[in-house]
């Protein structure tokens, strides 16, 4: 596998390695990280980002560009599901 293939994963397994740090030192912290979700609109701005990354980096990395595409939704998504909280 190549560097690049390998690294995606490895952030998604951090962001979720994150989350259960955080929830151990503050129990209900994970609800509140990953309420996003629930939010249609955070979730349909990720699907979108993830379509389209998926869809520009395909004639570049084929099949290894689908876990860059799944972490830039993932990040959009969060960050959209945020805008609520303010």
């Amino acid at each position: 596998m190549e560097p690049s293939l390998a690294t995606a994963p490895i952030l998604i397994a951090v962001l979720v390695i994150r989350t259960a740090v955080m929830q151990l030192r503050d129990p209900g912290s994970a609800r509140r990280e990953w309420a996003f979700v629930r939010d249609g609109v955070a979730l349909a701005g990720g699907a979108l980002t993830a379509l389209v990354v998926g869809a520009l980096g395909w004639s570049y990395g084929a099949y290894g560009v689908v876990a860059w595409a799944l972490l830039a939704g993932l990040l959009v998504a969060q960050v959209m599901g945020r805008r609520s909280e303010r």
